[in-house]
């Protein structure tokens, strides 16, 4: 039986080298050598098919299933085992400089022998390349200019991915920023004017000239010891933008674009969605009606963005960014409930502290939000502007958006500079074992605190650009992702000090980190490489970093959750989602050994 469409793959139906319910794969190349650190993919030929009653989408409250898609690496011996699934299941096998195989194996205990060839084509082969690779090779101008187009231009979907680096005339790529910037990006009005032509002639340039375009990171021998599993959730017109692991073991996961969450179990991936209600006179796309209305689908008017969980309870907070309010769900009842504000803009990243009081970002209003559950009240804390200019812009920050509903986007008539003034962006926050609570403020490059006993606030600026979200580790020191210079930061508060550590990428400098998350008990702390396709983990003790390649490419994730047992939790979070391989949000768990 000729299950195959090449002959360099051979089937063996014979015993299974790693025990019973397993299937073993051999790779090789040319001579017969084995051929280490191959990503090896296994799907189910057949998986369950998704309920989409519901405008495209699974009916709420109805149980699903999402099928898992495994990924492992091949070891020094060119061998790795993969569960047998019961069924048959596709293998896709992949590794830089080698032409990518898939083959359709039959259900059954079996081995794999597959001889990978080697890709001769260097318009091929920097295909295969990452974004980062593309990225650091881009010339757009200065480095400072580098950087804020990375700022402003990189945290929707990456730079240097196939669907960007694409063939666009200076035109397209002017209709393509003034689109971007509808969406939210605040590029400098003069970036606004030099991009598109810089874009057109950059990538082409690339293209043209495949030398130019340097390897990428290489994938280390310690991967065959990583696992990676996938759930496929949502379609091509979801985002499934930040997630939490809830105390009763279950993801929770926010589609952004949909208003929908996603209750997963990932033992089984059974979840079941439920949709964030919507009130009277809420109208598409919430406070920010301007910004889907060019999206072919969406059924938004919270726009769902972060969770947190209660200690007390386990209710389950989220910030709806195009909404004056707070959304909370009971996993029990699955009951929502949502509690208005009075004023504040673009809520946006969350916790809850040990005294059960929920604070989050307000993320173009320049504020800190505090609800008060006992009193079931909200606080709001104004941080400093940075002139006039933003006092103005931030205080009238809904009528401005209201504005640009209308069609009269403010950036045309209220240029934008490289500072970003009038939106400096607070954005993560975190609270530390003291209890202070700390944000980062993106735009002007700056750390915070509140402590919530007196409501002092104090600001700190950081030696590098673009802090975008920030953890606590179990010492009370903060780790933040500096987004524009493919960087971890420390900060100790007891001493003031910032350490620095480069992501580690090829080029240096070329990875977008979004945010992470730490290992406590491992001290270990988790990192986003948005431009890479990968996780990074630094170990703290030995200062070492470990990278792990994500199956897709183009996979840009945001938020990093950790389990008891070392593993994280991710999900590609596309905008728009389309642009990933396969063109499907997934969850995402990586366990490293």
């Amino acid at each position: 039986m000729n299950v195959f469409r090449r002959p360099i793959i051979a089937l063996l139906l014979a015993g299974v080298a790693f025990g019973a319910g397993a299937v073993t794969i051999t790779v090789t190349g040319g001579g017969g050598k084995p051929v280490p650190t191959v990503m090896v993919t296994q799907t189910l030929a057949e998986p369950a098919k998704a309920d989409t009653s519901d405008n495209g989408y699974a009916a709420p409250g109805t149980p699903q299933r999402s099928d898992v898609q495994v990924t492992r690496f091949t070891n020094e011996r060119g061998q790795v085992a993969l569960p047998e699934r019961g069924a048959a299941v596709n293998y896709r096998l992949r590794k830089p400089g080698l032409q990518d195989q898939r083959v359709t194996v039959p259900a059954g205990g079996a081995r794999l022998a597959v001889v990978m060839t080697p890709e001769t084509d260097p318009i091929k082969l920097n295909a295969a390349k990452p974004a980062n690779a593309w990225f650091g090779a881009l010339d757009v101008g200065t480095v400072a200019e580098k950087k804020h187009f990375a700022l402003q231009c990189g945290f929707c979907h990456q730079q240097g991915s196939e669907p960007l680096r694409r063939e666009r005339s200076e035109a397209e790529w002017k209709d393509a920023i003034d689109r971007m910037v509808r969406y939210g990006s605040r590029l400098s009005t003069d970036m606004q004017k030099s991009l598109p032509a810089s874009l057109e002639g950059g990538w082409r340039e690339l293209r043209q000239n495949p030398a130019k375009v340097p390897e990428a990171t290489p994938w280390a021998p310690t991967l065959s010891a990583a696992t990676i599993h996938e759930w496929p959730l949502g379609d091509a017109m979801s985002q499934l933008h930040d997630m939490l692991l809830a105390s009763n073991g279950l993801l929770y996961l926010a589609d952004n674009i949909q208003d929908r969450i996603y209750e997963v179990q990932p033992a089984t991936g059974a979840y079941t969605v439920y949709k964030i209600p919507h009130l009277p006179g809420d109208v598409p796309g919430g406070l920010l009606a301007a910004r889907l209305k060019a999206f072919p689908r969406h059924d938004s008017t919270s726009n769902a963005h972060s969770l947190a969980e209660s200690r007390r309870d386990g209710h389950i907070f989220i910030t709806p960014s195009a909404q004056r309010r707070l959304v909370e769900f009971n996993p029990d009842t699955k009951a929502f409930t949502l509690h208005t504000m009075d004023a504040g803009f673009y809520p946006h990243t969350i916790r809850v502290d040990a005294q059960d009081r929920v604070w989050f970002t307000l993320a173009l209003s320049n504020q800190i939000a505090m609800f008060d559950r006992s009193a079931q009240k909200f606080t709001l804390y104004d941080l400093p502007a940075r002139g006039l200019r933003e006092r103005f812009i931030t205080r009238y920050i809904g009528a401005l958006f209201k504005l640009m509903s209308w069609g009269l986007p403010f950036s045309s008539w209220l240029p934008i500079d490289a500072e970003s003034t009038g939106t400096p962006l607070p954005y993560g926050i975190d609270i530390t074992p003291d209890g202070m609570v700390w944000f980062a403020r993106l735009h002007t490059d700056e750390i915070g605190n509140i402590d919530p006993a007196t409501g002092k606030i104090t600001m700190i600026a950081t030696p590098f650009k673009g802090p975008r979200r920030l953890r606590t580790d179990a010492d009370g020191n903060l780790w933040i992702v500096a987004f524009a210079e493919s960087k971890l930061a420390r900060y100790t508060p007891s001493s003031g000090k910032f350490d620095l550590f480069d992501l580690p990428v090829r080029p240096k400098g070329s990875d977008t980190p979004y945010a992470l998350n730490v290992d406590k008990k491992r001290r270990v702390v988790w990192v986003n490489g948005n431009q890479s396709d990968m996780l990074h983990a630094l170990d703290v003790a030995t200062q070492t970093w470990h990278s792990y390649p994500l199956p897709h490419r183009v996979s840009f994730t945001r938020d990093i959750e950790v389990a008891a047992d070392g593993s994280v939790y991710t999900s590609n979070a596309n905008f728009p989602s389309w642009h990933t391989e396969n063109a499907e949000p997934t969850l995402i768990r990586v366990t490293p050994r």
